[in-house]
């Protein structure tokens, strides 16, 4: 398998993963401290969405790596 066909599945999957969930999300440590024998952390949840768009326009290219990528074989 060559390198474009990987760029391809890697992209289609991507693309189709973003159509699905919409986003992700992840958590981020802002804040820790220590008062006395007490520790505390905050955490913030980030959410990033994913534009339809994008999954669309990355699946759309994915293809065409593909297409190309077996047409030159």
């Amino acid at each position: 398998m060559n390198a474009a066909k990987l760029a391809a599945i890697v992209m289609i999957a991507a693309g189709t993963l973003g159509l699905v969930y919409g986003g992700f999300s992840y958590t981020k440590d802002t804040h820790q401290g220590k008062l006395g024998p007490m520790e505390f952390a905050v955490e913030d949840r980030e959410t990033v969405a994913v534009p339809v768009w994008l999954s669309v326009g990355t699946i759309t290219v994915g293809m065409g790596f593909l297409l190309v990528g077996c047409r030159k074989n």
